[in-house]
């Protein structure tokens, strides 16, 4: 074994045989998103590196402290991405990445992080070193635990390496603008366009003016594709057509939570992630809320709104077959303090119990996390 996971795997049985808990930690990117932190902190950054990269065969296999940055640089070269765009929100690492499952604008085209994790190794809570999956689509047989691991935030176990699918960068791509547009006319555009054999990849509505539940905004709509197929959509659709350059830095802003929507938040809101549907129609949000952005062809709603309102955003989400979860707190470096996994059936609730007992039964990993 090499002598850094070595390391990282002593620590773990120190930790065992104390029950001490640990705070598993890369880059700390999205230590924002947490109930608490709680812990000694265990960092995974001295575990980095590209194991295996076969470019012909579309995968590759990943140490988890390597920064996702690095590993993005190598696939670009070879003209290769990972095709659901994970946010960065600072020195995110590849184990990060996995373990929050988080997606970036093109998630309701191309499917999540999961969709593209083929195979993992971990430490359990008993300090054993497992691997689940492998380097193909085709090597499931019985429980797919290793896409599992995607958005468990490290309370299973530490994922030590992974094997991702990646995608060749598409050949045409370009984002057409869609102004004076309400949320009403955006969705109905949006479904619309959904039913089509049409290669959309992202959409964001932007509202024109915060407070203004009703307001009209702004569509943008990324294309991505044959090219044939993208200049074929475009003459179809109409809108603007926008420079393919300055776009792309609009889009990783997008991804990044830097664009001025996000920026103009009120001192005492905080943001709320709602994921719905995609056909829920414009939801009547609380009185003195603004209009939400709107991203993944209408599943995902962010909301500025106090602490207080959400109650009311978590049952108006439930009423149309959706969630709403605290993201952001108010101010930055502050932890959102709010449950990640805050679920309330019964039956999903006693299976993540019951996984959480067999993967790590002392309970050492990220105990702030979850729910006590």
């Amino acid at each position: 074994m090499d002598a850094a996971l070595f390391q990282i795997a002593e620590r773990v049985r120190a930790a065992l045989a104390d029950h001490t808990p640990l705070r598993l930690r890369g880059g700390g990117s999205k230590d924002f998103h947490a109930l608490q932190l709680q812990g000694d902190l265990l960092d995974t950054r001295d575990w980095r590196g590209i194991v295996s990269y076969e470019p012909s065969e579309l995968v590759v296999t990943v140490r988890a402290g390597t920064p996702l940055a690095e590993l993005e640089a190598v696939l670009v070269a070879q003209g290769q991405c990972l095709a659901f765009e994970p946010p960065h929100f600072g020195a995110a690492t590849v184990g990060g990445m996995v373990a929050t499952g988080w997606s970036g604008p093109s998630r309701a085209s191309v499917g999540a992080v999961r969709d593209y994790v083929l195979g993992v190794e971990i430490l359990n809570g008993r300090a054993e070193s497992l691997r689940f999956g492998g380097q193909v689509m085709k090597n499931v047989a019985g429980y797919d635990v290793s896409r599992l691991m995607a958005g468990s935030w490290g309370t299973l176990g530490l994922i030590t390496e992974v094997s991702l699918k990646v995608l060749p960068v598409a050949p045409g791509e370009t984002t057409l603008r869609f102004d004076g547009l309400s949320q009403a006319e955006a969705l109905q555009r949006l479904n619309q366009w959904g039913g089509q054999p049409l290669p959309l990849n992202a959409s964001c509505w932007v509202p024109d003016a915060a407070g203004a539940d009703t307001g009209s905004g702004t569509l943008y709509l990324r294309l991505r594709g044959a090219r044939a197929a993208v200049e074929a959509a475009c003459r179809s659709l109409g809108g603007v057509r926008l420079d393919d350059a300055a776009t792309a830095a609009d889009w990783q802003a997008c991804r990044e939570q830097t664009l001025p929507w996000f920026a103009q938040r009120a001192a005492d809101h905080v943001l709320w992630r709602l994921s719905v549907p995609q056909t829920a129609p414009v939801l009547a949000l609380p009185h003195g809320v603004g209009a939400p952005l709107i991203e993944w062809q209408g599943g995902l709603r962010w909301v500025q709104a106090p602490r207080s309102q959400g109650p009311a955003l978590q049952a108006l989400a439930q009423s149309v077959g959706g969630s709403a979860s605290l993201f952001r707190a108010e101010s930055a470096g502050q932890i959102s303090a709010s449950p990640i996994f805050d679920v309330q059936n019964p039956a999903v609730q006693r299976i993540q119990a019951q996984l959480r007992q067999a993967f790590d039964p002392v309970g050492i990993f990220n105990p702030g996390r979850t729910m006590a």
